[in-house]
Formats: structure tokens, C-alpha cells, sequence
């Protein structure tokens, strides 16, 4: 097992079911993102899931929490993020699920770091991602390098990202993404000809303001058409307070598809009545 950072944290996740280490400062920290990616997916998931770019591993560890059958790789190249998905395995709070979670150190958009960690061609049934979401030169990178790596992309862009999950997912396998809403067109780009059957689910702040994120989860192969699903609202007209639905996700291990329904899909192995 690595070292972890000397200052670290740890952080509750689904009402404590969950128990994170994450780095103090001076790297990504995981929150409202990593919990709804990990929630686009329902309970009754079962087979082998990647956590692409897991960080310290809350999307993943959150799956693992939520979806008994579901067995659990949190693939991160950072060895200080590695080093906390591993030590939050110790953690009592998460001893019902962490046998079933695996972490592995690894750069996965290189297609010889991958085969060097084992991580076979087309050897996962279902891969969530939050990768990094601002293109290269487009912005000011933090002068902090691990923040830097997890918020800016590399040269190849949103594509990079998705070629290696289509390359990881086996044929009719899924896969989630959470982004900001203004990279929808790239997204979209970048699945074209490897995810179909998108559904596109708009998360607003607040009724009549505009979406800030989008979960996007579609199927390897799949040449049904996109959905554009009506959006969840996360808050009240005032306050910082959330909904019922999206506090049950965060706080109770709800999945999307219990509090709104339309993201249910059959293909999914969902329907409108499951339950967390």
C-alpha cells in the first residue's frame, strides 16, 4: 500500500455509508459530481465497473455502496489519489463493500499503461468517468500541477477519454459521464461511432436557471437514437438547502432513476420502481 498525504481528510459520503481520504489541498476534491455519476447507475447493476480517473474514489466507492453485485476497479494515475482509494478501503464504513473494489495505479489513456496493469480490451460491463473538461490552451491552468491535471485535458482532448472507455467496455456494455453542460457538443462528438442510445440528463440549480452539468450514460455499439430527458432541479427558489430527490441521493444512496423516473431504461436493467 502507498503513503497517503500527510494532510488529509475524511469525508461522509450517502449519509455516512461512505467514508473517503482525500488530499487536504493541492488536489481535486470529490463532491456533488462524484456521488450523481455514481448514481446514474441503479442498484440491481451487476458485473465488472471501471471508475476512469476515480481520484480518491467517491463515484466508485459509492457504486460499490449502493449495487450489492457490482465488483468495483478505481483506476487513477496519481499515486498520492491511489494511496487514499487504498487506505479508504481500511475504513470500517466501508467494510461491507471494500472486498469487492480494487484499485489500481495506471494511465489509462495510454493504451500500453493499461495492458501493463491487466486491464484488458472490452473486460468491463459498465465504466463511469469525470474526466477533466477544459481543452488544452483554453484556459489558465491552477498553478497547482495536480489541480491542473484534473481540471485541463491533455492534447487529445474529451476524445482521449472516451476511446479508452470504448476500448475498455465490452460490446453492448454502458457507460456514465458527468460534465459541464457547455461540453455536451464534445461529448456528443466524442461518442459518435463507439456509445449510442445516449440519454442526456440536465442538472439545473434551481428551476428557470439553466443547466451547469450533464450526466450523459449511453450503451458501446447501440445505434438508438439520443434522448434529451427533462432536467432534475438540485434546489429550492431560495437557499442552499436540496430537494427531496437529489437529497436522498446524496444522503440516503438513492439512485436517479428512484427519484425521477424517466431515466429508467429498460437495456439498463432499470424500470421506474426500483428502490435504494
Amino acid at each position: 500500500m502507498l503513503d497517503v498525504p500527510l494532510e488529509t481528510t475524511v469525508d461522509a459520503f450517502l449519509g455516512g455509508r461512505v467514508e473517503a481520504i482525500q488530499p487536504a489541498r493541492g488536489h481535486h476534491r470529490s463532491g456533488l459530481d462524484a456521488v450523481f455519476l455514481a448514481a446514474a447507475m441503479g442498484p440491481s447493476l451487476r458485473g465488472r465497473v471501471i471508475d476512469m480517473g476515480a481520484g480518491a474514489g467517491v463515484a466508485g466507492l459509492s457504486l460499490a455502496a449502493r449495487a450489492d453485485h457490482a465488483r468495483l476497479v478505481l483506476a487513477e494515475r496519481e499515486a498520492e489519489l491511489v494511496a487514499c482509494a487504498e487506505q479508504a478501503l481500511t475504513r470500517p464504513a466501508n467494510a461491507g463493500f471494500a472486498d469487492r473494489v480494487e484499485v489500481v495505479g495506471v494511465d489509462l489513456l495510454a493504451g500500453s499503461a493499461r495492458q501493463a496493469a491487466a486491464l484488458s480490451p472490452e473486460s468491463f460491463d459498465h465504466a463511469l468517468m469525470n474526466p477533466p473538461f477544459h481543452d488544452h490552451g483554453r484556459v489558465r491552468a491552477s498553478p497547482d500541477d495536480f489541480r491542473a491535471r484534473a481540471h485541463v485535458l491533455e492534447r487529445g482532448g474529451l476524445d482521449d477519454w472516451f476511446r479508452a472507455a470504448a476500448a475498455l467496455v465490452r460490446q453492448q456494455g454502458t457507460l456514465a459521464a458527468i460534465l459541464p453542460a457547455d461540453r455536451l457538443p464534445a461529448v456528443l462528438a466524442a461518442c459518435d461511432g463507439r456509445f449510442g442510445g445516449l440519454a442526456v440528463l440536465p442538472l439545473h440549480p434551481r428551476a428557470g436557471e439553466a443547466a451547469n452539468r450533464v450526466l450523459v450514460r449511453g450503451t458501446k455499439g447501440s445505434r438508438a437514437a439520443m434522448r434529451l430527458l427533462p432536467g432534475l432541479v438540485l434546489h429550492g427558489s431560495a437557499g442552499s438547502a436540496y430537494l427531496a430527490g437529489p437529497a436522498a441521493i446524496l444522503r440516503e444512496g438513492a439512485s436517479i432513476v428512484d427519484i425521477h423516473p424517466v431515466w429508467s431504461d429498460p437495456q439498463w436493467g432499470e424500470t421506474a420502481t426500483n428502490s435504494s
